[in-house]
């Protein structure tokens, strides 16, 4: 679905998104030079696919109207996270319940929404959001302990004629779990054994897609002499994780670049992300990273906001942040926004479940 002509479609931004605040949606909900959709099959009431998005999330965890999901969601859509997948809509009420239950004080920020498509191949979204709220219900984890939250995460939809019929999850839970109270080791060895005696099936271990055989990885996408925002985040993408080429963050990174990734973690600088990304191949030497979906919106001249959803494989065989090696392969979604400008990363925000991570190394053998 990814167009680039949709990149000339973009919203203007009304200030510089660095300088954003939580909340504060002036970079996504500015309208100047934008082009309005049809949105065919949508209800009047959503100007454009942005305002669908913050509405109806807005709609069903603050207004709690949790029934609008019977109108925004289809009915055997699915949802998927790195903890497996959750099937029909019904079961998506069910854990929508169960969330607000457990913080019914939640509050959804949209800090982001990049988006593509149209009327006729359907729309695609990235919402990036933080939740905060009170643990004043039951959770999967325990009892109420009354700690107020405050975690990201990010959701890719497909939307067509204003039903959302697939979903991509990625929530930071092991910081949701640490805020808690819980040792989060303890819980996903816990968790990961409750998961193996109910019978779950976990995927057929495979060797990561990074080499061809003994051969190296493949040629990543050709430069060429007109910059291709596409292809720039791919090529970085592919060179840095999976031929290993950290020399190439000076190519592709700003000095100045801050990196907000999972669990909490602020990188800044190229160093700070260089080191971040040995800590990760050295338990996974074999780790390979592989782009499933990329869209951008153009942000002013030279400047691009992108989302970029990708999946993670490895085998946890080398010493690290993770422990003793396990032996056991992970396989994990993950999602990035970047804001790049002049043909460099200047800032990203990149979400993946190190929670479900620990719960595949913790998993039955």
């Amino acid at each position: 679905m990814t167009k680039e002509k949709d990149l000339n479609k973009s919203r203007k931004p009304a200030v510089d998104i660095t300088l954003q605040k939580k909340g504060d949606l002036a970079h996504i909900i500015a309208v100047d030079g934008y082009e309005k959709s049809a949105l065919r099959g949508f209800a009047p009431k959503f100007q454009d696919i942005v305002d669908y998005i913050v509405k109806i999330t807005h709609e069903i965890w603050e207004e709690h109207a949790i029934g609008t999901l019977y109108d925004y969601y289809g009915t055997n859509m699915r949802i998927h996270t790195s903890s497996g997948d959750i099937y029909t809509r019904d079961k998506v009420i069910e854990g929508t319940i169960q969330s607000l239950a457990a913080f019914p004080d939640r509050r959804l920020y949209a800090d982001e929404v990049i988006w593509t498509g149209d009327d006729d191949s359907g729309y695609f979204s990235s919402h990036r959001l933080t939740h905060e709220g009170h643990n004043w219900g039951h959770t999967a984890y325990g009892p109420p302990t009354g700690r107020k939250i405050s975690y990201r995460a990010i959701a890719d939809c497909v939307i067509v004629e204003g039903v959302i019929v697939e979903e991509w999850l990625v929530r930071d839970e092991l910081s949701l779990v640490y805020q808690l109270g819980f040792d989060v080791h303890e819980m996903a060895r816990r968790m990961a054994q409750q998961e193996g005696d109910s019978g779950r099936q976990f995927t057929v271990p495979a060797e990561p897609d990074r080499l061809q055989g003994q051969l190296p990885p493949e040629a990543p996408p050709v430069e060429s002499a007109d910059f291709n925002i596409g292809n720039f985040v791919r090529r970085a993408i592919h060179e840095v994780w999976n031929w290993r080429l950290l020399n190439k963050l000076d190519d592709y990174y700003s000095q100045q670049y801050i990196c907000e990734s999972a669990s909490g973690r602020v990188l800044y600088g190229r160093n700070q992300f260089r080191t971040y990304i040995l800590s990760l191949l050295s338990p996974f030497p074999d780790l390979a990273v592989s782009v499933d979906h990329f869209c951008a919106l153009a942000d002013g001249p030279g400047r691009y906001r992108t989302a970029t959803r990708w999946t993670m494989m490895g085998t946890h065989t080398g010493p690290g942040v993770y422990g003793e090696p396990t032996g056991k392969q992970i396989h994990i979604i993950g999602v990035s926004h970047h804001l790049v400008a002049n043909g460099k990363f200047i800032q990203e925000w990149t979400l993946f479940d190190e929670f479900a991570l620990l719960k595949q190394l913790y998993r039955p053998s």
